[in-house]
């Protein structure tokens, strides 16, 4: 059996006197490409927040790499939902992949030819090699995105935790990020967090539904209309691809 790279143990998070994790269980191993769905406010990014460290439990328990979270931020790479930044600041796609490298360096240290190496080759990845001077603030929303995935690869992370990477950019873009995660996840573990139900279902390994509480996990394929309602509480619509699964009302991708 692969190894396990996070451990969650009715893990709990009390916010502003609300629990947004309560009695949360989830145990991800190597190699896994993990989705997590859940609506708005259900803690899915409050659950990468304690994977990272930024955020401590109030309850129950939870490992990476076999320690406390915090610990092992260099062999983790992080993609947030938005950046905020001034998009006249001068910095271009290359400066910003080079912060990625930043974890590997002593304080004041300068970047080498093994950092800039490293870079190139993150943004070679992502596809982003005609733009790797242009100034940051001219990409498209999936560009952006690209850029942002090559900053967390230039880490050389074992473990990638994406923040819902394609809630902000086209239909086409969306594709081909999704396409760049398929192959990204045959040397990386990868955990998702999405709204998009309509695409993962066909990409992802297994999906886990938190809504505070982990409400089902298992392979993609156990993804259903049934399990979507329960989680996000209300009639929803799977939309796959160029055809749809009618259960109701409301878009599952729109009310996630």
């Amino acid at each position: 059996m692969s190894k396990a790279v996070i451990c969650c143990d009715r893990l709990g998070v009390v916010l502003g006197g609300m629990n947004v994790l309560d009695e949360l269980s989830l145990t991800i191993y190597e190699g896994d490409y993990l989705a997590i769905l859940g609506p708005n406010g259900g803690g899915k990014t409050t659950l990468l927040r304690v994977i990272l460290g930024l955020e401590k439990p109030t309850s129950g328990s939870i490992t990476v790499f076999g320690e406390p979270p915090g610990r092992a931020s260099g062999r983790i790479g992080y993609v947030p939902q938005r950046l905020f930044f001034d998009r006249d600041f001068p910095i271009s796609v290359l400066d910003v992949v080079l912060m990625g490298r930043l974890p590997k360096l002593r304080l004041l240290q300068r970047y080498g030819r093994t950092d800039h190496m490293k870079a190139d080759e993150a943004i070679e990845t992502v596809g982003l090699s005609r733009l790797k001077h242009s100034r940051i603030g001219t990409l498209s929303g999936g560009e952006l995105q690209r850029a942002l995935i090559a900053r967390a690869l230039a880490g050389e992370p074992e473990l990638l935790l994406l923040d819902e990477p394609t809630a902000s950019v086209d239909p086409d873009m969306k594709t081909t990020i999704y396409d760049l995660l398929d192959k990204l996840k045959e040397r990386h573990t990868i955990v998702l967090v999405t709204h998009d139900t309509g695409t993962v279902g066909h990409t992802v390994s297994r999906v886990a539904c938190l809504n505070c509480t982990i409400s089902m996990q298992g392979p993609a394929s156990s993804l259903d209309t049934a399990s979507l309602e329960n989680i996000y509480g209300h009639p929803v619509e799977v939309v796959l691809h160029n055809h749809s699964h009618s259960g109701s009302s409301g878009r599952s991708d729109r009310h996630g």
